[in-house]
């Protein structure tokens, strides 16, 4: 995502708008820089069997590691998208925003720990703690997008002329059904790991599916127009 706006060094000012502290292109680059390390090192979890190893039973054996994998995979991405299409509106940001943005790329960044962590303990003893570890990083993740979202709804300054603020409240109420399941999956992790596990599986897909959807309307009504 890159920044339309001039850039001018920090202290200085132009047209008026008040002097920003970090350039937005900076801002997106880093943001894209961490997703793209979280959601390389998911896959870096996953053990190759060893040779000699019957291969089929031995990947059978791994499903925990490819459920997280997924997971966590469609988690990021959904995020991805939805942070890539909410950031393109900002023409500046403050320390508000810079703050939600580093609060949630610290949840992110921790996802291939948490989800080894789960998928490590799924059919163990310590299943609900670990379960419930990963769907506290996701939610509290899931929840800080939503917060960065609603706060630039309410600075229009932060955000390119004439945006309507009001598309971001709706992209933030489409994302509390997901946010919800995972509370719900986060309860149940205390009782039925696996169970939970499959809700973070629908919750996760729903976060993807949701913006990808919202991105195939807005390419029809773009050729409508």
């Amino acid at each position: 995502m890159s920044d339309d706006s001039p850039q001018h060094p920090q202290g200085s000012s132009a047209g008026g708008r008040e002097p920003r502290s970090l350039p937005l292109d900076r801002f997106n680059a880093f943001s894209d820089g961490v997703f793209a390390i979280a959601i390389t090192l998911l896959v870096l979890e996953i053990a190759v069997p060893p040779e000699g190893a019957p291969l089929l039973p031995a990947l059978r054996e791994q499903w925990p590691e490819f459920l997280g994998y997924y997971i966590s995979f469609a988690f990021i991405g959904g995020i991805w998208i939805t942070h890539s299409g909410v950031t393109k509106f900002m023409k500046s940001g403050d320390g508000v925003a810079y703050a939600l943005n580093l609060v949630l790329l610290f949840f992110v960044g921790l996802l291939p720990f948490t989800t080894s962590l789960m998928v490590t303990h799924l059919r163990g003893d310590d299943a609900e703690v670990a379960t419930l570890l990963y769907g506290v990083d996701v939610l509290i993740a899931s929840l800080v997008l939503s917060l960065l979202i609603l706060y630039l709804a309410r600075e229009p300054a932060l955000l390119v002329d004439d945006f309507d603020e009001g598309t971001l409240r709706r992209v933030a109420r489409q994302r509390w059904a997901s946010i919800g399941l995972n509370g719900v999956a986060i309860a149940v992790a205390l009782v039925a790991p696996q169970v939970a596990a499959g809700l973070y599986l629908v919750a996760s897909t729903t976060l993807l599916v949701i913006p990808l959807l919202g991105l195939r309307r807005h390419r029809h009504a773009r050729r409508a127009a």
